[in-house]
């Protein structure tokens, strides 16, 4: 008996402690919607929860509190508590939680994308800045973004003679996909017709669209193993084949045991650099080290990049009167037959505004990446405590209507009227975050996205196919980790 009531005594007493903890726990937590026992608000996401947060955001304030099954998520929809989180307490929140989805590919601690923000992250993003993304490297290649652009024109010259309706969005990802595969190893992945791209947009989508999915696995830690949506055994066949790719390439580099360049510290290309790296004593460089940092630059320039082209493009296309303005301002400064050039971007101020006005209302990845707290942290008067996941809802924040004028309008005019840029500074307009943990490629994809945009809008005059109008042509979204149309783009170019 007196067993009894002991176990009694301590089951209660275990319940008390439990009850008080999370009462402490909560103390001060932002608001947030009341959830349903054991799975929380998980079902109120839906799937679409970019624009779920933003409704709920409208109820529950600019920084509020969900639970995810056992996680608790701090979600962010306004600037000033985006600064707070990306500018004032970015150390307290360098490091990501990592989706099962993302876990399923080899050495997930060496991406540049979800590794923790130690010292092998800071030197990894020093190696891809230094030797990729400064100005500096960026012009000596711009030869390069012009060959690629050159090729595609070339490319959609031939179908539009043959009046052939052309998927923009597969173009442009193959484009960059390409561009990406020759800075990283100096030689196409795609070949000219493209042809072989929609096996490369199928690997990288199930990845995107994977990571973006509501896995039980990520809030329910006991049934983690299981997998028992089979997201992490369903995106894995993508990982392996796109290591498989880097595997050849790399042994192509180094099977001859013939790498002199790299070992004298003569870069011919970004896989020399890495190569050289693994060579030096003590580097925490390896040959599998290096093969998830290739793959987040891979997935990042071409994915997004591919898709902010897509999206520009189809509102220039559902918006014609901007088509025409984007036109003559290139006529004007180019002129007809004159090929659009790098050096030209800075003379084009409407076209760059199109890319700005395009990344506002689509940003590429609509809620960023997670962000997990260090410690306790005050923001905007609430606590987000130790161990909490932070959401950031670039998406909403760029249709914020106390920020944005008509925020729901394509219109690149704004940006002409105003100084706001997407360089982290502005938190008002985040498309490639901010803070440390901002998107590095952001100098690269910026300058291909532009350059690709103005030769497809001075090189063709593009048409809907039969039946389709710029007032039914399809705008809607489909949610991965990126956002993407839902319906692919299709025109027909023809030459001008």
């Amino acid at each position: 008996m007196e067993v009894h009531i002991l176990l009694l005594f301590v089951t209660l007493s275990l319940v008390i402690i439990r009850f008080i903890l999370n009462r402490y726990l909560k103390k001060n937590q932002p608001p947030g919607p009341t959830g349903l026992p054991i799975i929380g608000n998980l079902h109120q996401l839906g799937p679409k929860p970019h624009i779920t947060l933003s409704s709920l955001a409208k109820t529950y304030g600019p920084l509020m509190s969900l639970r995810l099954g056992s996680v608790s998520v701090a979600v962010v929809s306004s600037p000033a508590a985006a600064q707070e989180i990306l500018q004032k307490n970015d150390q307290a929140f360098a490091n990501r939680p990592i989706p099962e989805s993302v876990a399923a590919q080899p050495n997930v601690g060496d991406t540049l994308a979800w590794a923790p923000g130690d010292h092998r992250w800071r030197n990894r993003r020093r190696i891809c800045t230094t030797q990729i993304f400064t100005t500096q490297r960026l012009d000596l290649l711009q030869h390069l973004r012009q060959r690629k652009v050159q090729e595609v024109v070339q490319h959609l010259q031939k179908q539009g003679e043959r009046r052939t309706v052309v998927e923009i969005g597969e173009v442009a990802f193959a484009t960059m996909l390409n561009l990406v595969s020759n800075t990283v190893f100096s030689e196409d992945m795609v070949d000219r017709e493209f042809e072989s791209a929609g096996e490369f947009k199928e690997l990288v989508w199930r990845i995107m669209e994977d990571a973006g999915k509501v896995n039980l696995s990520d809030y329910f830690p006991v049934v983690k193993k299981l997998d028992l949506q089979g997201v992490k055994r369903h995106v894995k066949v993508s990982y392996e084949r796109l290591h498989e790719i880097f595997d050849d390439m790399i042994r192509k580099r180094i099977g001859d045991g013939d790498n002199g360049e790299s070992l004298r510290g003569t870069y011919g290309d970004f896989l020399d650099v890495l190569l050289y790296h693994c060579q030096q004593e003590g580097s925490d460089f390896s040959v599998e080290s290096i093969k998830p940092l290739i793959l987040d630059l891979f997935i990042a320039g071409s994915d997004t990049s591919g898709s902010t082209t897509e999206w520009a493009m189809a509102e220039l296309l559902h918006n014609p009167q901007v088509m025409q303005k984007a036109r003559k301002e290139l006529i004007q400064v180019i002129g007809i037959t004159n090929e659009v050039k790098e050096s030209d971007i800075p003379r084009l101020p409407y076209i760059q505004a199109i890319v700005k006005e395009t990344l506002r209302l689509h940003p590429p990845v609509p809620l960023l990446l997670p962000y997990v707290a260090a410690n306790d942290v005050e923001v905007s008067g609430y606590t987000i405590h130790k161990g909490n996941q932070v959401l950031i809802n670039a998406w909403s924040i760029g249709r914020d209507p106390n920020f944005w004028d008509d925020p729901l309008l394509f219109q690149p005019e704004r940006f002409l009227r105003s100084n706001i840029d997407f360089k982290g500074r502005d938190f008002e307009y985040l498309p490639f975050g901010a803070g440390r943990r901002i998107c590095p490629g952001l100098p690269l994809a910026n300058r291909m996205i532009t350059l690709m945009l103005a030769a497809f809008i001075h090189s063709f005059e593009w048409q809907l196919p039969e039946g389709v109008t710029p007032e039914t042509l399809d705008m809607s979204e489909q949610y991965g980790i990126t956002l993407k149309k839902f319906a692919p783009l299709c025109a027909i170019p023809i030459s001008v």
